[in-house]
C-alpha cells in the first residue's frame, strides 16, 4: 500500500513485513503511477517541479520505474 504518512512525514510503501519510507523524488514518481500517466507525463511534471533538465528527470524517473516494477511496486497496464 501506498501512502503518505503524517508520522513519517514522508510517503511509504507499506507491507506486511514492514515499511519503506520514500524520499521526496520517489514520492513524487509513485504519484503519478495511477494507470493514467505515462512516462512523458511523469517527467515533464517533475522536470517544472524541481527545474531539472528533461534528460536527468528522464534517467532518474527510468531508473527509478525499472526498480519499482521488479520490487512489485507498479504494474504495467495497456
Amino acid at each position: 500500500m501506498f501512502r503518505w504518512e503524517p508520522s513519517q512525514d514522508a510517503y511509504v510503501i507499506m507491507y506486511p513485513e514492514g515499511i519503506v519510507k520514500l524520499n521526496q523524488t520517489a514520492g513524487e514518481i509513485l504519484n503519478y503511477c495511477d494507470g493514467q500517466h505515462y512516462i512523458g507525463d511523469i517527467v515533464a511534471g517533475l522536470t517544472e517541479k524541481f527545474d531539472a533538465s528533461e534528460s536527468f528527470i528522464f534517467e532518474q524517473v527510468n531508473d527509478f520505474l525499472e526498480v519499482s516494477y521488479g520490487k512489485g511496486w507498479i504494474k504495467i497496464t495497456s
